[in-house]
């Protein structure tokens, strides 16, 4: 712990600010409605992009990620189209905010009702997965487990080279898959129509100029009923074309020119808070996308916030939140800020802050209230920024109608300093749960072993906070019902330790189970699954990888039973597919989000395993295998 060095922090970022200043912010009371500004015309907003390039170096570039040397894709320019001035209508978001699909979701989402995209998704009587560039499509209604269609996850006749399809979302009949091409600099969007019989039917690509929206822990794409939400970065970067560079949407066809290109992001809905942007923090737009799936073709619109490079964002039922903070900011003032962009097509409103949080899952928006985890020395998210060190931590605290104008600044009294755990080097994890915020710290490829123990508290109140001792480090929080349950590793042995935490009036670690010579098979918060089957029982998967082998082709999924919060085995389901064999991959050929699932669905229980899809059976004591189904490209499926 470093709390005289955090307050420290937080003296000098907010010390500056006297509560009688007109930019200090009464959390706890203010009923301000203003709203960030717009710029008011095409040609504001090019001088104020003219004023930062002259200061802006034409060869300087973002700063490269924690782990550059990871075989990731780098940034790409964007691509060079013509945009016109077309007027935008205000973003809508059609259909229930909380969908009606959510009670049968397969997906660990942060939210309930915001779908994030993810490699499978149940619809209905199939199970559709994404993989390799690929789609599939196997039935499991009636009993079955039988293969049934498969495409391939982009447009007939187009070049997917140095395109990565990432993600996937189901809504009724329409499959969307997202994903990012370098050679064409946007993120893609390929829309399917799915039949009554499970076929898969190419609808149309478009194609959405922006910069790599790739995080190592968030997922870029969201579904709040029919509408699809995207969030890219837009780098404006020195000596481009503006006119060509702004984000805009293209119909792709044979043929499509970059003259297709349509902007759907006028000067008019690009705002800018308060906080300064110069050429260090290396200006960009961040922009939010919401896209109609019921239109023909599909129509989207944007809104996007000015601001450093650095971000995070999360996406609540009815919002937004981009925080961006700077590398360099000035001696006594907050380092960034906060925007709350409506789903409503409202404007955005804005709060400066200081620090910045890690990942989505370090926010929650909860009965008018925003709570954020934040780090002293945290980068965000982009690339594999949200690895990277925190530093000294705080949860911020502040009601959602101090939100305004992006002037006022978070007071001191919203931010609670909290214990610090990740030392040199780590890797932090964190969850709301309920009432509570669990976070602790994990391995992140450094020499300095985080220590091994854990912290909960109540954020909504000042409760003192809950030293959760362990026997391992903290790779993982996850939700088991309205209790917690942390996943990790120790460098003294090669084990996987699972604590479950009881979360009532105190948290406590209530049972620690130990699987022998294994380790997370993904550590996306997409590879875990609960499914409670009373309140003090039920059953949880995660895919694992044996000590002895390194490849995550042959994940396992492990399953244990929670009775009480005592966890026990129920054994495995593995792949027997052999991983050496040429699927005849033409892109998208690494898993880099992830290629084993745990599913469940009622009282079936299932593992995807890379192009298998195992059925298990509980027979009270033991989840057995009871058949499984190989749906890889080499396997002749049904017509």
């Amino acid at each position: 712990m470093k709390l005289p060095h955090l307050t420290c922090w937080l003296l000098l970022v907010l010390g500056a600010y006297p509560a009688s200043a007109a930019t200090a912010a009464k959390t706890n009371t203010n009923t301000n409605t203003k709203t960030l500004r717009p710029f008011a015309s095409e040609r504001e907003f090019r001088a104020f992009v003219a004023t930062l390039r002259r200061s802006q170096p034409v060869h300087e570039a973002p700063p490269p990620s924690p782990v550059a040397s990871m075989p990731a894709p780098m940034l790409s320019p964007p691509a060079s189209a013509k945009a016109d001035s077309t007027t935008l209508d205000r973003i809508q978001v059609t259909g229930s905010r909380v969908s009606a699909l959510a009670d049968e979701s397969i997906t660990n989402v942060q939210t309930q009702g915001v779908d994030e995209g993810d490699i499978v998704k149940k619809q209905g009587d199939y199970l559709i997965v994404l993989r390799r560039g690929r789609l599939f499509t196997v039935r499991i209604g009636g009993d079955r487990l039988q293969p049934v269609s498969s495409i391939d996850a982009f447009a007939p006749n187009s070049d997917p080279n140095q395109t990565w399809y990432d993600e996937m979302l189901v809504s009724r009949d329409t499959v969307v898959v997202i994903g990012y091409s370098y050679d064409r600099g946007g993120t893609e969007v390929g829309v399917f129509d799915l039949n009554a019989q499970g076929q898969l039917k190419y609808r149309a690509t478009y194609q959405l100029r922006s910069n790599d929206y790739y995080s190592a822990s968030n997922y870029a794409s969201r579904l709040i009923g029919r509408t699809l939400i995207f969030y890219s970065p837009l780098a404006l970067r020195p000596g481009s074309d503006l006119a060509q560079s702004m984000p805009a949407l293209r119909h792709w066809r044979r043929g499509a020119t970059p003259a297709d290109f349509k902007r759907i992001l006028p000067a008019t809905r690009i705002y800018r808070s308060a906080a300064p942007v110069d050429h260090d923090d290396f200006p960009t737009l961040h922009t939010v996308a919401s896209c109609d799936l019921d239109a023909q073709p599909m129509r989207c619109t944007a809104t996007a916030v000015l601001g450093p490079a650095s971000r995070s964002f999360y996406v609540s039922s009815d919002s937004v939140y981009v925080w961006t903070s700077s590398w360099r900011p000035k001696p006594g003032t907050p380092n960034a800020a906060i925007v709350r962009i409506p789903l409503d097509g409202a404007a955005p409103t804005g709060l400066r802050a200081s620090g910045s949080p890690w990942d989505q899952m370090s926010f929650l928006q909860r009965d008018g209230w925003l709570n954020v985890l934040v780090g002293s020395q945290s980068d965000g998210e982009g690339m594999w920024s949200s690895r990277s060190n925190a530093g000294e931590l705080a949860l911020l605290r502040v009601r959602l109608d101090s939100f305004g104008d992006g002037r006022a600044v978070a007071a001191r009294k919203a931010y609670r300093l909290l214990p610090e755990l990740n030392g040199e080097d780590a890797d932090l994890h964190a969850r709301f749960i309920g009432d509570w915020l669990v976070y602790g710290a994990g391995d992140n490829w450094s020499d300095n072993a985080p220590p091994l123990r854990a912290y909960a508290l109540r954020y909504a109140d000042t409760a003192a906070v809950t030293t959760l001792a362990l026997k391992h480090q903290v790779e993982r929080v996850d939700a088991l019902g309205d209790d917690a349950v942390l996943v990790g590793g120790n460098e003294d042995d090669d084990h996987l330790y699972f604590s479950s935490v009881h979360l009532d009036r105190g948290a406590r670690v209530a049972d620690t189970y130990v699987q022998r010579d294994a380790r997370q098979g993904d550590e996306r918060t997409h590879g875990f699954f609960y499914r409670a089957q009373d309140e003090d029982r039920g059953i949880l998967g995660l895919p694992v990888l044996s000590e002895d082998n390194s490849d995550r082709e042959q994940a396992s999924v492990l399953f244990l039973r929670n009775q009480r919060l005592t966890l026990s085995a129920l054994g495995q389901l593995s792949s027997k597919g052999d991983p050496n064999v040429d699927d005849g991959c033409k892109v998208s050929c690494v898993d880099w989000y992830g290629n084993a699932r745990p599913i469940f669905i009622g009282d079936r229980v299932f593992a995807l395993l890379g192009y298998e899809l195992v059925e298990g059976r509980d027979d009270g004591n033991r989840i057995r295998e009871r058949r499984r189904t190989d749906f890889s490209p080499r396997v002749k499926v049904s017509p």
